[in-house]
């Protein structure tokens, strides 16, 4: 194996040491999910919702690349009262626009690609 082979073979060995353990664990239970309250997930993990676990969890969300949120959708009950609950999504990418479409009043190409 090559010096270079065996450099990156030990930054990957040191990486993996330094990983925080949540991490699998966290990684499995949002797997599918769109968006989950952090309330939930210290639940799913078994630890206490305290502030220096969220802190912890905040990081690993992070590095999975789930954005912080504030919703009522989170909350048993939904839309109902005026409580706001925090929790991760997974960030939704914007549509690129397309030649075959239009824009709402705007001039251009019609439905067809065709140009008026």
């Amino acid at each position: 194996m090559s010096v270079l082979g065996k450099l990156a073979k030990i930054r990957a060995e040191l990486e993996a040491h330094h990983e925080d353990p949540w991490h699998t664990k966290v990684e499995a239970v949002v797997r599918g999910k769109d968006a989950i309250s952090t309330a939930a997930l210290l639940d799913l993990l078994r630890v206490p919702a305290t502030t220096s676990t969220a802190r912890r969890l905040a990081a690993v969300m992070r590095s999975l690349h789930f954005i912080p949120i504030k919703s009522r959708r989170l909350m048993p009950g939904g839309r109902a009262g005026n409580t706001v609950t925090r929790g991760w999504a997974r960030p939704v990418r914007a549509m690129k626009s397309s030649p075959t479409t239009t824009r709402a009043g705007g001039t251009g190409l019609n439905l067809q690609g065709i140009i008026p």
